[in-house]
Parts: structure tokens; C-alpha cells; sequence
């Protein structure tokens, strides 16, 4: 599948998943698209865990208690870090932000669904501390998002996008 191709079908997928593991083959070539991703300063901010034991997925279930992630067969964890760039400019954000985007990409063209969860994960709930203490996760790290992979148990529907002019402009805004 072209790069372009894949871009336009990547959708946030939130329903059920087939009970078919991917293979760790397939969940290694997702983090490497991730950590393939631009880094600010070459800080590399991000790290990434991925997680298929089925016992260690009904741990963290327990604490993620979202029923679009139940039945995904593995999940992948995102981790920052605050290390400075420059002049103490921070970059992680942007940094785990590109691997994410990467590895939906990457899972969309290896034909499995996923969706971006990180505002559950860093909300006052702090469940991303809680999934982290499961994991093992040092304290200098934080888990800021994670992704459910799978194969889609319903098909993905496309949420209409605003046209393009209302979005985007050539020399100025509007033009």
C-alpha cells in the first residue's frame, strides 16, 4: 500500500477485536516505524512497550476499564521522557506524538485497526502511573498513551472530514 494510501485509511478504530494474536514479528515492526519517527534535538524521548501475554493484558485491563480495548489481543505502550533539547526546550511531546502516527500507519499497512488513547491514560485518574507500576515502568519515565492492535472485528468507518478549503490555503490564510 502506498504511504498516501495508508494515511487516508487509517481511522480511529474503537470497536471489538477478532481473537487472532499478532505476531510478535508484526508488533516488532510497528514500534521499529515508532521509534523510527523524528526525535527534537535527537533526544529520543520515546520508548515503547509492547504487551501480548494474555495475563499481563487482563492486568492492565483491570485499570484501562475501556470496552474498545478488552478484546485487543496486544497493546502497545507509549513512555517519555523530559530530557531537554536545548536551552531547555522540551520535545518529548512532539517526539512520542510522531512515533505514535508512525505506528498507526505502520499498523494500518500490516492490516490491523488501533486508536490513539492517551487522554484516559493522563487524566486525573492518572491510569498511565497505574499501567506503568504493572509494567514495571521506572519513575523517570511516563506512560502517556497506548495502542490496542488487533484485527478489526467490525469494519472501520471514515468520520467526514471538512473540505479541504476550509482547512487549508495557499500564500495566507483564506486565500
Amino acid at each position: 500500500m502506498s504511504v498516501l494510501k495508508v494515511i487516508n485509511e487509517r481511522t480511529s478504530y474503537r470497536g471489538g477485536y477478532e481473537n487472532t494474536p499478532v505476531p510478535k514479528e508484526d508488533l516488532i515492526k510497528i514500534m521499529e516505524a515508532g521509534l523510527a519517527a523524528p526525535s527534537g534535538c535527537n533526544t529520543q524521548t520515546t520508548s515503547l512497550i509492547a504487551v501480548d501475554d494474555p495475563e499481563v493484558l487482563d492486568k492492565l485491563r483491570k485499570v484501562i476499564e475501556s470496552e474498545f480495548v478488552i478484546s485487543a489481543p496486544a497493546v502497545i505502550c507509549v513512555l517519555t521522557q523530559a530530557i531537554p533539547g536545548y536551552a531547555d526546550v522540551y520535545f518529548n511531546v512532539q517526539d512520542y506524538s510522531a512515533a505514535i502516527q508512525n505506528m498507526l500507519l505502520a499498523i494500518v499497512e500490516l492490516g490491523y485497526e488501533s486508536c490513539w488513547v492517551e487522554g484516559q491514560v493522563t487524566d486525573v485518574h492518572k491510569i498511565g502511573k497505574q499501567m506503568a507500576n504493572i509494567l514495571g515502568v521506572p519513575d523517570n519515565y511516563e506512560l502517556v498513551c497506548f495502542l490496542p492492535v488487533g484485527v478489526a472485528y467490525s469494519p472501520t468507518r471514515h468520520p467526514k472530514k471538512k473540505p479541504f478549503n476550509e482547512r487549508a490555503w495557499f500564500n495566507g490564510f483564506g486565500l
